[in-house]
């Protein structure tokens, strides 16, 4: 047994040397062809560059020729697309010029415009503007009753027969007009006299007044079918355009009162931001602040006389 084992190893070293001996024949071999190998690089390399040197004439030649006929489309292009870029490139300095001049025109006017429309007669004018909505709803039909509202539902051409229809002002007995009236001239009497706050709260309240006539009034009257219920079958009553105008004016006149009311006085604003002295303008562009009259070095002695008598 120990005898196989040795033919064993002996037998694995011998295979071992004679695969080392193989590899180093075919190293061998490699190395001795490399010089080949290197030659025939050079070779092709040097083939390589007489191509490049006979085809590089043709490839700058053409090149050449591309930039000239590139050049000629440009300027051809350049010579007929000139005159319509150029009236284009006029056109549009043209209409800014037009925009530049009204935005200046635009500026001048809403400046004159907040000089005098200013934020307190802008309100005023809102209520007076209410207080006319609110005078012209009232001779504005403000309910009616519909006859066989339903058999016209799918009809958009054709409309219900109407009956009993009436203007704002017959549900109330025309009450809101001196209402309207009276806040009327209150804006305008706050708008003469600009320190009355007061009277924006008195608008306000007129406002209120006239929203709730019309809630509680107006409302319950234009839905009531009355005596056209036994008269007719389908009898629906519906709210038009009048009621709805009243509620919009007495709105304008709540939100004008409640603005009004909180306007800030003219002379706050004058005492915050707005006149001074030139003296003391001149003072505060030197750098210091204004100082008192120095006392006459004359009149001590004499005070001090004086107070010693």
């Amino acid at each position: 047994m120990i005898a196989a084992a040795r033919r064993r190893v002996v037998a694995a070293r011998v295979r071992v040397e004679a695969s080392t001996r193989s590899a180093d024949r075919r190293l061998n071999g490699l190395l001795v062809q490399a010089p080949r190998v290197g030659a025939w690089t050079r070779a092709a390399d040097r083939r390589l560059n007489r191509l490049l040197v006979a085809a590089w004439p043709r490839v700058a030649a053409t090149g050449r020729r591309l930039r000239a006929r590139l050049a000629a489309a440009a300027r051809w292009a350049g010579r007929r697309l000139r005159p319509p870029a150029v009236f284009v490139l006029r056109r549009l300095a043209w209409l800014e010029r037009r925009l530049l001049g009204a935005a200046a025109r635009t500026q001048r006017a809403t400046t004159r415009a907040s000089a005098v429309l200013t934020p307190r007669r802008a309100i005023c004018l809102a209520i007076v503007v209410s207080a006319g909505l609110l005078i012209a709803a009232q001779f504005v039909d403000y309910r009616a009753v519909e006859i066989g509202q339903s058999g016209y539902a799918g009809l958009p051409a054709a409309t219900a027969p109407t009956e009993d229809a009436k203007t704002a002002g017959e549900a109330h007995a025309y009450l809101l007009i001196p209402v309207a009236l009276l806040a009327a001239a209150l804006a305008l009497a706050a708008l003469r006299n600009e320190r009355r706050r007061g009277l924006g709260r008195i608008v306000f309240v007129l406002g209120l007044l006239s929203l709730a006539v019309v809630l509680i009034v107006d409302r319950p009257a234009g839905l009531d079918v009355g005596a056209q219920a036994s008269r007719f079958s389908g009898a629906k009553a519906v709210l038009y355009d009048g009621f709805y105008a009243q509620i919009a004016a007495a709105a304008g006149l709540m939100l004008g009162g409640a603005l009004l009311s909180r306007a800030r006085k003219p002379s706050l604003a004058r005492t915050q931001g707005g006149r001074r002295s030139a003296r003391t303008l001149f003072v505060r562009k030197q750098g210091g602040r204004p100082r008192t009259k120095p006392d006459d070095g004359l009149q001590r002695p004499a005070a001090t006389m004086r107070g010693r008598a």
